[in-house]
């Protein structure tokens, strides 16, 4: 049988929902795809950037608490989201956005 991604510690339904969007609906596959390629799929998808979901994600993949991130590992988790961040660069509009712009009527640049 196959656990949800809710099962996972410090991850409740909201992430559950939005992990599913990008096809990850166990915790075995959240842990076989891992907090980096997860969050990155996320921000492909239209999600925006937040870093505290990212290092939420990671901290319950190592069954730690959000809160414990602190200090260099912080530092360290940061660089590597803007990284993620850098790479999905043009995927950061909303689902409103994403409508708007399919119909015709999307941001004018």
């Amino acid at each position: 049988m196959t656990e949800p991604v809710s099962s996972i510690r410090y991850l409740g339904p909201a992430y559950e929902a939005s992990l599913a969007r990008i096809g990850v609906h166990s915790a075995d596959q959240l842990r076989a795809l891992g907090a980096d390629a997860a969050y990155s799929k996320l921000l492909a998808l239209g999600d925006r950037p937040h870093f505290i979901a990212y290092y939420v994600l990671v901290m319950a993949l190592q069954g730690r608490p959000w809160n414990d991130c602190k200090g260099a590992e912080k530092d360290a988790l940061r660089v590597t989201f803007d990284k993620i961040k850098a790479q999905n660069a043009g995927n950061d509009t909303s689902a409103l956005e994403q409508t708007l712009d399919q119909i015709g009527t999307g941001l004018r640049r």
